[in-house]
């Protein structure tokens, strides 16, 4: 495309427009430039409210994938890519899940978490071969992140993934973008103008964070990875996570801070497993082999159904 061409696009993009509300925001003091930051923020989450049926469908997909032993892959370029990255490494110490369950590829490579990598989201053919070399399967779902809709690396990515027959989802902030034309599901919160014109990282890239926290969190709670609304599949591999892996034992259980510690030491720090001893009396192996009959659902193992409260401690 040829320069003229890319800013006519670029004119046509809700997210690149200039912004009336913050037009002197160069001539504010801080407080006042916050503010004005602080006031364009409040609009993302009622966008991101608009699309919850989209982003439903999507998680709906992603679920249907975890449980065939498939995967979520995002994909993006810059910011968008970062937060797809972020999303991904943050399941396993959270949902215990394996690293491969969730991927983020970034146009560029890792090295393009932490500095810019010029061109690196302008070739489709490198957003098809990120996911050639992580051997994407049908069963998988691929989750496309550019703010604008047109990123070429995530279109080339989308594309490809069509072609294999895997679930395609398009996350943009742009009204019928081209990688929502492409997608099986559009998620598209439209934010509006940034405070600073052009910078997506503002609005565009909180409503993405939203969603992403969304698509994830919720695919995990549908999959057993939760017992009302505590982490148990939580992975304690530090020490703030084995306080908490112990907190959750108590709030789950109604047990002491002792009693906690014990059935974790019985069951190998495995949360889930240390509250349905507790609850049931079951030792590690019948609990295990009770929790394996109930496909994983701690709420299902221990026959809570009406979702008792437990006292606090």
């Amino acid at each position: 495309m040829t320069e003229q061409g890319l800013i006519s696009e670029l004119e046509r993009l809700v997210s690149e427009g200039r912004n009336p509300r913050t037009m002197d925001i160069d001539l504010l003091p801080t407080v006042e430039v916050l503010r004005k930051i602080n006031n364009e923020d409040k609009a993302v989450a009622e966008a991101v409210e608009k699309v919850i049926p989209d982003v439903a469908a999507a998680v709906d997909r992603i679920v249907g994938a975890f449980q065939k032993g498939a995967r979520l892959i995002y994909m993006g370029a810059g910011t968008s890519g970062r937060l797809g990255v972020l999303d991904a490494s943050e399941c396993p110490p959270t949902f215990g899940v394996p690293e491969e369950m969730v991927v983020g590829l970034i146009a560029g490579g890792p090295e393009a978490l932490v500095r810019s990598i010029e061109g690196a989201e302008d070739d489709t053919e490198e957003g098809a071969e990120a996911l050639r070399q992580i051997g994407l399967r049908a069963d998988d779902v691929v989750v496309g992140i550019a703010v604008s809709g047109r990123t070429p690396y995530v279109i080339g990515g989308l594309g490809y993934a069509k072609q294999i027959g895997a679930t395609t989802v398009a996350l943009s902030c742009n009204p019928a973008s081209i990688i929502a034309g492409i997608a099986d599901i559009a998620i598209s919160p439209v934010v509006g103008p940034e405070a600073l014109t052009g910078s997506t990282r503002l609005k565009s890239g909180t409503a993405q964070k939203l969603v992403l926290n969304m698509l994830s969190t919720a695919s995990m709670i549908r999959i057993g990875k939760s017992y009302q609304n505590l982490m148990v599949d939580v992975n304690p591999s530090n020490r703030k996570l084995v306080a908490r892996a112990i907190r959750i034992v108590m709030q789950a259980a109604g047990c002491t801070a002792e009693e906690a510690r014990q059935a974790l030491a019985r069951t190998g720090n495995d949360v889930k497993l240390a509250i349905l001893v507790v609850m049931t009396g079951m030792g590690p192996d019948e609990a295990q082999e009770t929790l394996r009959n109930a496909g994983g659902f701690l709420r299902r193992a221990i026959g809570d159904k009406g979702g008792v409260t437990p006292p606090n401690h």
